[in-house]
């Protein structure tokens, strides 16, 4: 006979567990096939603020406080030191056959408080914690278990395992790129506009980029950049860095290296190694060669074609694709985590909201939201990497990117703040888009920087001048653009280390800006409301706090 569930998910990845969690947490029975098992290796290693606070929102709507783990330094305590910290973005132009020019290097650096900074997450841990998470609230995980097939009736899923057969009211399908339901009703799309491919694995010995090009004090950067995410860009790809090993407390000498390329300019050459192209690329840049020349890998090089791919659609009667399953894009600007954590919330909260209803349509909203997100990166990915062929491009359209994630970290941040119940924090966030908040003049703003971008000819410098000299007007004649990143449009290097000003709390011209800005993302809340918020904040999520909650 059959075993009977209420959920059925594939795959547990992170995201995959967590919906794991908060499903079996409300009283749902749970099952969860995964083909592999843990600990297992994944990438999708650096937090960002958008991430991390969707995390703290499930963790406090849904009552799961190991939800919050991975969204902040301080709960190192609690996770162990086999995470590398995040304090910044940094990136570093190159230009082929040339060392590395001061002047073409930026450091976006990441507020430390009220939460504390980001983290690189070794996911072979966090998965593996996450799973675990998920068995502790009463979800049954299958581990080196295959689903062979799944059909879907009008009243039940019926699913073929390794482990016997089984049935469930609902599917969520977690597997990623080989979602079987996608291949089943062949939803896949890929008419999308970015086109690249990577080369990656887990080094040792990779030095801090400093030791072997220009020093901390030359960038004049607050941090090293070894501190965060390195980027390394140039025309048509670039290269992340993301060391594990880059605090004092580090019991993790693995560093996670990765180099995307446009498969249009820089298509795979299937007479070498992966190892050897990676090592003939890099070659072509002096900095980066003499960054990388003694390291070591310590697991398989991977290499693949074209990374990027979407859904038609993400869900029908029955069923659901979660995270990346739906799409995938690119690992610039960290947003992938992002995108399936949102999904993962959405969806939950529909399934447990319409107790007993699985049709399409009363999903409706979570397909929409997936499928905006996966747009909105597609979109500001294709242009970055346009952007990356010229610096003066790249230095005014990475202030895009920076004001978007702004914008989202803090409509997420008030949304949970504000919300007294979970109806009112999804009402909230149903506007997002993974970039903007929803506030439709960022929206606006967004198209006509986007067109005049796709439009370009980057060839062309006196048109790229033009493009440049247009895309700053637009910023600057914003009456709600952050006085920092004015100063990045003039030309700092830097966004600053301490974030905290009184300036930022004036009526008008501060942090909560006035009009339709301060309506939409603070619903015309005073300053003294914003000061308690952020002191609560801080306490709450301290070390201190944390690690005393957990005694």
């Amino acid at each position: 006979m059959k075993q009977q569930y209420d959920i059925a998910i594939i795959g547990s990845g992170i995201a995959g567990s967590c919906m794991a969690t908060i499903l079996a947490k409300q009283g749902k029975t749970v099952i969860v096939f995964e083909a592999k098992n843990h600990p297992r290796f994944a990438i999708g290693e650096s937090m960002i603020l958008e991430t991390s606070e969707t995390l703290r929102a499930m963790a406090q709507l849904y009552e799961i406080p190991e939800l919050a783990y991975y969204s902040s330094e301080n709960y190192m305590p609690l996770i162990g030191t086999s995470h590398g910290v995040k304090r910044h973005f940094s990136f570093l132009h190159h230009s082929e056959g040339k060392y590395q020019n001061k002047e073409e290097a930026f450091q976006a650096v990441i507020p430390n408080q009220p939460h504390g900074h980001e983290l690189h997450l070794f996911r072979q841990d966090s998965d593996q914690f996450m799973v675990a998470t998920a068995i502790s609230y009463g979800a049954k995980v299958y581990q080196d278990t295959v689903v062979s097939d799944i059909d879907i009736t009008s009243k039940s899923v019926n699913i073929k395992s390794s482990a016997g057969d089984f049935s469930a009211d609902y599917i969520v399908d977690a597997g990623g790129f080989k979602s079987i339901l996608a291949e089943k009703f062949q939803l896949r799309d890929f008419n999308l506009k970015t086109h690249s491919r990577t080369i990656f694995t887990h080094m040792v010995d990779v030095p801090d980029y400093h030791q072997t090009g220009l020093s901390q004090q030359d960038y004049g950067f607050p941090f090293s950049v070894a501190e965060g995410t390195l980027h390394h860009v140039f025309e048509g790809g670039w290269l992340w860095v993301i060391p594990f090993n880059n605090h004092q407390k580090s019991t993790n000498p693995l560093c996670s290296v990765g180099l995307q390329l446009d498969t249009r300019l820089y298509p795979e050459d299937k007479t070498i190694s992966a190892k050897e192209e990676f090592c003939a690329f890099v070659s072509r840049f002096p900095d980066l060669k003499k960054q990388f020349e003694n390291t070591k890998a310590v697991r398989s090089w991977t290499r693949t074609g074209r990374i990027q791919y979407s859904s038609k659609q993400v869900l029908g009667d029955r069923f659901a694709l979660l995270g990346h399953a739906a799409g995938f894009i690119d690992p610039l600007f960290s947003k992938g985590m992002y995108v399936s954590f949102n999904s993962v919330s959405t969806l939950a909260h529909l399934i447990l909201k319409n107790e007993g209803d699985f049709s399409a349509e009363t999903f409706k909203p979570y397909e929409q939201q997936t499928l905006a997100f996966v747009q909105s990166h597609d979109r500001l990915v294709a242009n970055s990497y346009k952007s990356f062929a010229n610096h003066k491009l790249w230095s005014v359209y990475k202030v895009l990117w920076l004001l978007g994630a702004y914008t989202e970290f803090v409509k997420l941040t008030s949304s949970r703040k504000r919300a007294l119940t979970r109806d009112d924090y999804y009402r909230e966030i149903a506007c997002l888009s993974l970039t903007g908040g929803g506030f439709d003049e960022y929206k606006s703003l967004a198209e006509q920087i986007d067109t005049l971008i796709e439009q370009l000819d980057v060839n062309n410098e006196q048109a790229v001048d033009y493009v440049v000299a247009e895309i700053t007007d637009l910023f600057l004649a914003l009456d709600w653009l952050p006085q920092a990143f004015r100063e990045t449009l003039k030309g700092k290097s830097y966004l600053p280390k301490n974030k905290l000003s009184w300036k930022l709390l004036k009526r008008q011209s501060g942090f909560m800006g006035s009009g339709e800005f301060r309506k939409h993302f603070f619903n015309n809340k005073e300053t003294l409301g914003l000061i308690k918020d952020f002191l609560t904040e801080k306490i709450k999520y301290s070390t201190i706090s944390l690690v005393r909650k957990k005694m």
